[in-house]
């Protein structure tokens, strides 16, 4: 019977593995079928016009990279310092479990969630209308927890010897963070946050209600009322007239250049988060 087991089991895992490889092909391919005869230069290079139906992305793809720029501002920072408190600083079990389970429940929050939340806070109570530094900020929100528990695993898995011999060689804990842990843990770092950009670039509810519009925003001039357009929010509305047969075309095209955006970003995470687990074993 455990044989049995220990045979089937490689088995399984290998069907799971290849119905989700499939499953993948599937999306891209059919994005890929009926978005690639929209992509040219001026479907890239020039702004929308007619709600969508001529004209290109050039603002919503502009839009877009700002809000998980402006994310990544946000998080990066956080992110780096929740994790350094939670592995340098709390020495608790507990509370280090806690900070672990608030991770987690904050990267498994939904996502309109933070988007109502945006809106009573930066529309509502700061006035600040829909703004793109609004649903930036909100974006990076999303993306801590993805960068904190990559940059805490690795933390977690330097060496103590190396820790143990830079305090002896007198370094104070400022210096060990700055000399040791920082410089070891990059990889992971930068792992986390391509995968919370890659996340936040397909992002629709919380700019939905605080940072985009459908049409008539370029580039922000401002903080208040400075909409921006996004690819996102851009697919979503064409969709709901996917039966104009200029309108599906656009949609197809403007979700395969945000499918490409997010496969790009994962893509330059695979590298850096193999070179980390390679660096772990190593060490």
């Amino acid at each position: 019977m455990r044989k049995l087991v220990n045979m089937a089991l490689p088995a399984l895992c290998g069907v799971c593995a290849l119905l989700a490889l499939v499953i993948l092909a599937g999306i891209v391919a059919a994005i890929a079928t009926r978005g690639l005869p929209a992509i040219s230069t001026n479907f890239l290079l020039h702004e929308m016009k007619e709600a969508g139906v001529s004209g290109g992305i050039l603002y919503n793809l502009l839009g877009t990279l700002l809000l998980i720029a402006t994310g990544s501002l946000v998080a990066v920072p956080i992110a780096v310092a929740l994790a350094l408190v939670r592995c340098v600083y709390v020495t608790s079990p507990t509370k280090k479990r806690v900070t672990t389970l608030w991770l987690y429940l904050l990267n498994g929050t939904p996502s309109i969630l933070f988007g109502i939340f945006g809106f009573i806070l930066f529309v509502k109570v700061l006035g600040w209308g829909k703004s793109w530094l609004a649903g930036g900020i909100l974006l990076g929100v999303m993306m801590i927890p993805t960068m904190a528990v990559a940059l805490i695993d690795r933390i977690e898995s330097i060496p103590r010897r190396y820790i143990e011999a830079a305090a002896g060689l007198g370094l104070s804990q400022r210096q060990i963070i700055w000399s040791v842990l920082l410089p070891q843990s990059a990889g992971s770092l930068l792992t986390g946050s391509f995968l919370g950009l890659a996340r936040a670039a397909g992002e629709t509810a919380p700019i939905m209600f605080t940072a985009t519009i459908f049409a008539g925003a370029t580039l922000p001039s401002g903080i208040k009322d400075s909409p921006v357009l996004t690819l996102p929010y851009h697919i979503f509305i064409l969709a709901q007239d996917s039966f104009d047969p200029a309108a599906s075309s656009r949609l197809w095209g403007a979700a395969l250049v945000l499918l490409a955006l997010v496969f790009g970003l994962s893509l330059l995470a695979l590298p850096l988060r193999w070179r980390s687990h390679e660096e772990a074993r190593n060490d």
